[in-house]
């Protein structure tokens, strides 16, 4: 098994030297937000409207608060570098059993291996002494170009063609459309409550 950095767990993680902390993009945060409600929102309004039943409504309404506090649990990723090692870390209030989080340290990382998905995009693991576990390189994290520099300078492996899984326009196109529909559900919202009661 690699070695660990530290004992404490990974909200402790590379707390001896200087870091630096990568958050999630706040792009991505937004438009994945932003989808999710925007899908979610008009279920109890529909429910409330189609069957009438308040208990129905509640619950569903509690199921996607539910979703909701758990996307943005797994939005919450950080990726702390130092001087000693690498580690993804969530914050306190995520449970361990949903986001644990994994640390590494420098001096185990041999290589860095790009494998392809099933979508056709490239996504890089960190290879250690121990084969039978591979880390995944956070792509979608705000400095990316950063971050891969660092690990280039800790480690002396080439990333210079490393590059983030989605483009920021990929985003952009889903957060326009995402706000299209937000867009479509208020004017279907006004024509149905400015409309008249059916006699």
């Amino acid at each position: 098994m690699p070695s660990t950095l530290s004992q404490p767990s990974p909200s402790n993680a590379l707390v001896n030297d200087r870091r630096d902390v990568f958050p999630l993009s706040p792009l991505i945060k937004i438009t994945l937000v932003n989808l999710y409600l925007a899908l979610t929102v008009p279920l109890p309004i529909l429910a409330q409207l189609t069957q009438g039943n308040a208990v129905l409504t509640l619950l569903l309404t509690v199921g996607l608060m539910g979703g909701l506090v758990a996307l943005v649990a797994a939005l919450a990723e950080q990726v702390v570098l130092n001087g000693e090692g690498i580690a993804v870390r969530y914050p306190r209030w995520v449970p361990k059993f949903f986001r644990s989080g994994w640390q590494l340290s420098w001096a185990d990382v041999t290589a860095l291996k790009c494998r392809t998905t099933g979508q056709g995009g490239l996504v890089y693991y960190f290879l250690t002494e121990s084969k039978d576990r591979a880390y995944l390189l956070p792509m979608r994290v705000a400095g990316f170009n950063r971050l891969t520099q660092l690990v280039s300078d800790h480690t002396g492996i080439d990333t210079q063609d490393v590059r983030p899984l989605s483009q920021p326009w990929m985003y952009l196109l889903l957060l326009l459309f995402t706000f299209l529909l937000w867009g479509s559900q208020l004017a279907i919202a006004l024509l149905v409550w400015s409309s008249p009661p059916l006699a």
